[in-house]
């Protein structure tokens, strides 16, 4: 019996599908192609038609949401043969840590504990690389876009980049420069990203041979560049006149998670306001979202040599200094973490990953009871496959309309945005997200009215 043909896919059908994240591995291969906007504020492949439009064994091996790429459990088990633990929220570990950087600056320069700047300049420092690859803000005047992967060759470069953005970013000048450049790099990135990366060094041996560390971010969601645009809007301005921004403007007297963002005018001013008075401030109720989002299994980037997340639980998320969640998988990184600590150069302590999971707990509910569920739904195009088995269990009907009214979100909100930014008013964005943000965080949370008559409802229908 001839062997089954190896599957195909093109980047065309992944972006129909809406399962592009937007990562850049595929143009990667391919000096035609290239990354673009599209119309939603996201970052898409483009290329001439006999690379886009046709199917071809390498995108369907390296596209990190390809139904036939290798799972992050296949990935991991290959790079940590001999994790002592295996977590089935967390992957292959070697041990988890709570804690914060204690050498300045690296805690004040960074959003949450400063660990993941203070890793990538160790690595520099001791010379395992030459290079850190991570985002970092770019020149708004000249490159049309506020953040963009880059390279950091020394600590104050990455001083520079510290501090979370959310905002859609490719790694495919990244992967280009290196495949030209000899040396040893690590790269910084979400999950899907440190995956990407990983199919994309199995397909090339180059890659495989200069990427030799990669450092995870734990993910919710990547949101659209015109997050920037709405933020814009409700604090009096347009994103033309916008010369740099900070999502979460650190204040060590306000507790961590009251997220501010801060605008930087070309004039000079200033513009910020907490996350929670804006019609669109609530990151779980899905404004904004790359649809892609909805079908990852990944929260703790399982394949990246170490993970970061913040700590979402007290006392740490009421310490507005920041504070780091770390999963180690690598033993050398491991034994980086373990020497620093006995030498007072890290304030952490272990603690198991239990802990660690329930500093992510939103999360893991929507990757795994809520992915479980939306697998079920009918979609168009690819269907994915992931690690959770579709299915509705015992789902309860209010869980159930909470996701259906995230996914709703998520869909509205940029069909909503387009139609603002087309009429030239942006009122007609944020006449519709406040109410609906409303109905989302009365489903979700019980709030105001509307959430004690959901609450009445519930008790009645059990």
């Amino acid at each position: 019996m001839p062997p089954s043909p190896e599957p195909r896919l093109s980047p065309r059908e992944v972006v129909r599908s809406g399962m592009c994240i937007g990562c850049g591995g595929c143009t990667a291969t391919d000096e035609r192609a290239a990354m673009r906007w599209d119309r939603d504020g996201f970052r898409k492949p483009e290329g001439p038609r006999d690379w886009f439009a046709q199917p071809s064994a390498e995108v369907a091996r390296r596209c990190p949401f390809s139904p036939s790429a290798r799972n992050e459990d296949t990935i991991a088990a290959e790079r940590f043969p001999a994790a002592p633990e295996v977590d089935a929220r967390l992957g292959r570990l070697e041990g988890c840590y709570v804690g914060h950087v204690a050498e300045e600056p690296w805690r004040k320069a960074g959003s949450s504990g400063g660990m993941v700047s203070w890793v990538a300049a160790e690595l520099l420092r001791t010379g395992k690389v030459d290079a850190v690859a991570h985002v970092a803000p770019s020149d708004a005047r000249r490159e049309k876009r506020f953040f963009a992967y880059g390279f950091s060759w020394d600590a104050e470069s990455l001083l520079r980049g510290s501090k979370s953005r959310y905002y859609p970013v490719d790694l495919a000048d990244v992967l280009r420069a290196i495949r030209n450049t000899p040396g040893r790099y690590a790269i910084v990135g979400v999950p899907c990203f440190i995956k990407a990366v990983h199919l994309a060094r199995r397909a090339d041996p180059v890659l495989a041979e200069r990427i030799t560390h990669t450092l995870g971010l734990f993910c919710g969601h990547q949101k659209s560049a015109h997050l920037v645009d709405s933020f814009a809007w409700q604090l009096g301005t347009e994103t033309r006149h916008v010369e740099a921004l900070d999502y979460r403007i650190k204040d060590p007297n306000r507790p961590a998670n009251w997220y501010r963002a801060h605008l930087q005018l070309k004039d000079g001013s200033v513009r910020a306001q907490d996350w929670w008075h804006l019609a669109d401030g609530d990151w779980g109720a899905g404004f904004f979202q790359n649809p892609a989002c909805s079908w990852c299994d990944d929260v703790a980037a399982e394949t990246a040599d170490i993970a970061f997340g913040d700590a979402w639980v007290e006392p740490y998320s009421s310490d507005g200094r920041g504070t780091n969640v770390v999963v180690t998988r690598s033993p050398e990184l491991q034994r980086m973490l373990e020497e620093a600590i006995a030498a007072g150069r890290l304030a952490l302590k272990r603690v198991d990953a239990n802990f660690v999971a329930d500093t992510q707990a939103a999360g893991f509910r929507h990757r795994r009871e809520g992915l479980a569920y939306r697998l079920t739904w009918r979609k168009r195009g690819l269907r994915p496959v992931k690690r959770v088995a579709p299915g509705r269990g015992a789902l309860p009907l209010r869980r159930r309309l909470v996701y259906r009214t995230r996914a709703w979100i998520t869909r509205w909100s940029h069909r909503m945005f387009r139609l603002a930014a087309l009429t030239g008013r942006p009122g007609l964005y944020t006449g519709w997200a406040r109410p609906s943000l409303r109905f989302y965080q009365a489903l979700t949370w019980s709030q105001g009215q509307l959430g004690s008559w959901f609450d009445r409802i519930e008790r009645a229908v059990r």
